[in-house]
């Protein structure tokens, strides 16, 4: 069992999440020219929720994916911050998406706002998933990896 870390600061990581943002429009880009490209009809308005429930899918996996293998997306490296479990461990595949699904669920409520009343400053999704975003100074080096 790791130690569990201090949390990154709330700025850091809603300066982090705007990065994010950004990532994720250029990454529905590329899917969607992707799928256009693959299936010429589903530019047909009736096909509408597909695409985006294809969309959904194409941003679970790269969360899901990249929270359970090293717990960082790109803007997380670039702000130096790291997805673990409450523990301080790895997240597990069903932990993350929980996180997910709750950030999903949540996006249209001020669900970022609860971190102003969290008693640690944690977002709704990271409460509710039992996972927590910390600092990564070390640049993704841990205690048994920073001899090499």
């Amino acid at each position: 069992m790791a130690i569990p870390s201090p949390l990154a600061g709330l700025g850091r990581r809603l300066l982090s999440l705007v990065y994010e943002g950004l990532l994720l429009l250029a990454l529905f880009m590329i899917a969607d020219l992707a799928l256009l490209l693959a299936v010429p009809v589903a530019r047909d308005p009736a096909f509408r929720p597909l695409v985006q429930l294809y969309l959904l899918a194409v941003s679970g996996g790269y969360f899901v994916w990249l929270w359970t293998h090293g717990g960082q997306t790109l803007a997380m490296k670039t702000w130096r911050l790291r997805l673990v479990a409450a523990d301080g461990g790895p997240v597990p595949l069903r932990q993350a998406a929980v996180r997910f699904a709750v950030v999903v669920l949540t996006f249209m409520l001020p669900a970022f706002l609860w971190a102003l009343v969290d008693r640690e400053r944690q977002f709704l999704h990271d409460r509710l998933a039992g996972t927590r975003i910390i600092n990564d100074e070390g640049g993704g080096k841990t205690a048994e990896n920073q001899d090499g």
